[in-house]
């Protein structure tokens, strides 16, 4: 830039121009620029220590704390209203510590997740009623016994001479009409993975196309799903198992501990872990 030229004592002095103000704008870019690159650097590899040192950084940076061989960046010929309004920087909110965010973290999610299971339990009982009613309307009251267990709602059919013949496993025609209603309960529902397990007594099979327990306990369950598909249950949702006399509940002793352990079990798997610790509810 050209100088300008004034009269003092009879000579004329030349005047510069002050060409080093765009250094604050510079020195302030840089600043943002190194907070900036910190923040990316920390979120790479984020610990206690290193949040800890980025969060003393950047107060010491925007508190106007002056570094280590730091010196000013403004010539002798700076205004003292143009040092003064660059040096004012309006305060920052202080920097949260790691540990506080990820505990208001855990306690929001143990807080979704504690919801989701006491909808999920209330669910189950509008499902337990259902089916409660169901089965009495059916006149199978006692042979259907539904329960609200740690692993999800068990629908128990107690199969001995009411949903199969002895040593067969083809669903009697009046056992199957509620079996078909209990599939359109199951089927609407649509959220819950099934599981159809057979069980059997510890008796030896004999007159049977089927050559043990085994066999019997799985051509059962494998009945039952059958007739959940063809009423509309999605095939992927439900899986079965087989497990003969090795899951009894009742002893093998008597004809009437027998009887009950003869069964086939309908579980629908709970999503969410159980409110409480209960190993069964039945209201």
């Amino acid at each position: 830039m050209a100088g300008h030229r004034r009269q003092k004592g009879g000579h004329f002095e030349e005047e510069h121009e002050n060409e080093e103000r765009w250094l604050v704008s510079f020195a302030d870019m840089m600043t943002l620029l190194f907070a900036l690159f910190m923040v990316l650097f920390s979120i790479s590899s984020v610990n206690t220590s290193k949040f800890e040192a980025l969060q003393k950084s950047l107060n010491d940076a925007f508190s106007g704390a002056v570094l280590d061989g730091g010196k000013s960046m403004l010539s002798t010929g700076a205004s003292a209203d143009e040092t003064e309004q660059a040096s004012v920087q309006p305060p920052l909110p202080s920097l949260r510590p790691l540990t506080d965010i990820k505990a208001e973290t855990s306690e929001k999610t143990n807080g979704e997740k504690l919801k989701a299971s006491k909808q999920e339990e209330q669910d189950f009982r509008k499902l337990k009623r259902r089916i409660d009613k169901l089965s009495e309307q059916a006149g199978l009251k006692g042979k259907v016994n539904v329960t609200i267990r740690r692993r999800g709602l068990v629908i128990q059919l107690l199969t001995d001479k009411v949903f199969f013949d002895s040593g067969s496993a083809t669903l009697k025609p009046y056992a199957k009409k509620l079996v078909d209603k209990i599939a359109v309960v199951v089927r609407d529902e649509r959220e819950h993975p099934i599981v159809v397990e057979g069980h059997t007594d510890s008796q030896p099979i004999s007159g049977s196309q089927y050559p043990s327990n085994w066999e019997l306990s799985g051509a059962r369950s494998g009945a039952v799903i059958r007739d959940f598909v063809q009423n509309g249950v999605l095939a992927r949702r439900v899986s079965g198992g087989m497990y003969a006399n090795q899951e009894p509940i009742d002893t093998n002793t008597t004809s009437e501990g027998r009887a009950k352990n003869r069964r086939v079990e309908i579980v629908l798997s709970r999503i969410n872990a159980p409110v409480t610790t209960d190993t069964e509810s039945t209201p």
